[in-house]
């Protein structure tokens, strides 16, 4: 920079007020949102307050297909190998998705075995007192039923146990690097061996 000038060294510190956000209201929103939760089951009365039932799903991409999550909707091909009507899922607690499709045979065996559970524990009351349909539970389990105030069936990934083993003498000497290094050449090298090894019977039989 030429000449005697002055170094920039702005100032800005003028109507800070107008930058400050403030949040006063933290605890009526607190209020508010227990009062409408309570006013939600009230509602929904006697379904659980958690939402329906639903799948289990791995997440996307190679970073989070490990994780486990809930998933959208149950497939058509899982509604029927439970054999729940796709049309009577909705009615009875069961989100249906019919664009998700099943990838694994793992994935459709745990969804599946969940809907069995889930319908073996159901209760299901009639949609009117003084006319029972069939499928309806009976009077016992209707008064000795509550409704259900946290997650139903939550998703819990399992993790594998862990098995301890005692150190043998052989274990402290083998070296797992120079096997493993061992293992990939031999890899690496199978199908030039087995060419070769091709060849030489070709010359041994002429």
């Amino acid at each position: 920079m030429k000449h005697n000038n002055v170094i920039p060294n702005g100032h800005f510190k003028k109507h800070w007020q107008h930058y400050v956000k403030t949040w006063f209201n933290q605890p009526a929103r607190k209020t508010r949102r227990r009062i409408a939760r309570q006013e939600k089951a009230v509602k929904i009365f006697p379904r659980p307050t958690a939402g329906p039932l639903r799948p289990v799903v791995h997440g996307q991409t190679l970073k989070y297909n490990m994780k486990v999550r809930a998933g959208r909707g149950f497939t058509l091909e899982e509604l029927m190998a439970a054999g729940v009507p796709k049309k009577l899922a909705p009615t009875i607690g069961i989100v249906v998705d019919h664009r998700r499709k099943n990838r694994s045979l793992e994935g459709l065996q745990t969804n599946v075995q969940r809907l069995k559970t889930y319908k073996a524990k159901l209760v299901i009351f009639p949609h009117c007192t003084r006319k029972v349909n069939a499928g309806d539970s009976a009077a016992e389990e209707l008064a000795n039923t509550s409704q259900m105030q946290e997650v139903y069936m939550p998703i819990v990934r399992e993790k594998p146990a862990l098995e301890f083993v005692k150190v043998a003498e052989g274990m402290t000497s083998f070296k797992a690097y120079d096997k493993v290094r061992l293992e990939r050449t031999i890899e690496r090298h199978v199908y030039a061996r087995v060419k070769r090894a091709a060849e030489a019977g070709k010359e041994e039989k002429k």
